[in-house]
């Protein structure tokens, strides 16, 4: 017989003792974002700008994936996608997403929540100029999230765009980035015996950044 994976789960305790988060934190939470940000990239953490974003539609059901956080300027964090998808429709119907980044190797995450909306233009063209031009034409060929009844639509529709941009491929209207606009943060450290350092802000109604500390 197999592993009784289920069993195996269920009694396996492993500790946390990959660091500590202290109560002497930055006043902004972005610089505590970047410093962990940069932390992962050097500790060479895998995929460490993988980013779970859950977007909700206007009957209130959540939907989450996987993508790639591509930016960070003052206002917030930037990511890529076509605004048909299923997320944009929904960040076009609520305007508020929830994001989730987390590194296994160092037992650290961070949580957080705001508003979305589109980036400006400049930066769209700006970056998708700097994509591979497959991934150019995948953006038009792409109609992300609608169904597709073969693969071979999808190969066809690539092909008909590969002979239709032969040189430069513009960006599609249809693509883009998005601005999140983070109004709630929580930064998650590891901790032995589960009693977890869970460092949080949230703006107040001035618009300055409240600090606390949550129970793990």
């Amino acid at each position: 017989m197999g592993i009784d994976f289920i069993s195996k789960i269920k009694n396996e305790h492993k500790d946390f003792d990959k660091g500590e988060l202290g109560d002497n934190v930055p006043s902004n939470p972005f610089d505590l974002f970047k410093e962990w940000y940069e932390h992962a990239f050097k500790s060479e953490q895998p995929e460490a700008n993988a980013l779970h974003l859950t977007t909700v539609n206007k009957e209130g059901k959540p939907s989450s994936r996987i993508l790639y956080l591509k930016d960070i300027t003052e206002e917030g964090f930037i990511f890529y996608t076509n605004y048909n998808s299923q997320k944009g429709r929904e960040i076009a119907e609520t305007g508020v997403v929830a994001g989730l980044l987390f590194w296994h190797g160092l037992e650290r995450q961070i949580r957080f929540e705001g508003t979305c909306e589109k980036a400006d233009a400049a930066i769209s063209d700006a970056y998708f100029n700097s994509r591979p031009r497959g991934s150019k034409i995948g953006a038009w060929a792409s109609h992300q999230s609608e169904e597709l009844d073969s693969r071979q639509t999808l190969e066809d529709r690539t092909a008909e765009y590969e002979a239709k941009f032969p040189n430069e491929v513009p960006r599609p209207e249809h693509w883009g980035g998005y601005l999140i606009k983070p109004e709630r943060f929580e930064f998650w450290q590891g901790r032995a015996s589960r009693l977890h350092d869970r460092i949080c802000y949230k703006k107040d109604a001035s618009h300055n950044w409240e600090v606390f500390r949550k129970n793990p």
